[in-house]
């Protein structure tokens, strides 16, 4: 799995095109602020290891991260270009549905980006050291 995070003042969405036949209507344009995004590439390989190992792993990764920017708003992204290797539609969907509930169980306000489709991206992000992390998880 490859993650990159960028702590954000401000992020929008707008759902653009569907790439995912039977993805559900992505509801409408999004903005956050305060936040991390975190950009995940699941990989093939992690399908080799159960998808609650791959959560707490991605999880734990998350709350250092958010300790480090302190900040407790997250939105999760699928990001299918950070590897040549993809984890299947069903496995990712169901680490990051899981990830969501573990976080938010914790006191986290956790959001993801509409999963099927591609999307215009505004993104303001500062620029210092933890601002940007990237991991191979």
């Amino acid at each position: 799995m490859k993650v990159l995070i960028f702590y954000t003042n401000n992020f929008s969405y707008s759902p653009s095109e569907k790439n995912l036949d039977d993805a559900p209507p992505p509801g409408e344009a999004k903005s956050f602020s305060d936040c991390l995004l975190v950009f995940i590439q699941v990989e093939k390989s992690d399908e080799e290891k159960d998808v609650r190992s791959r959560e707490k792993k991605l999880v734990n990764h998350l709350k250092w991260a958010s300790r480090k920017n302190n900040n407790t708003n997250i939105v999760l992204h699928s990001f299918a270009h950070l590897s040549d290797s993809k984890a299947s539609v069903s496995f990712t969907k169901q680490l990051f549905d899981e990830a969501q509930t573990r976080l938010q169980n914790a006191n986290f306000t956790v959001n993801q980006t509409p999963f099927g489709y591609f999307l215009d991206l505004k993104i303001d992000a500062p620029g210092f050291s933890l601002a940007r992390i990237w991991a191979e998880l």
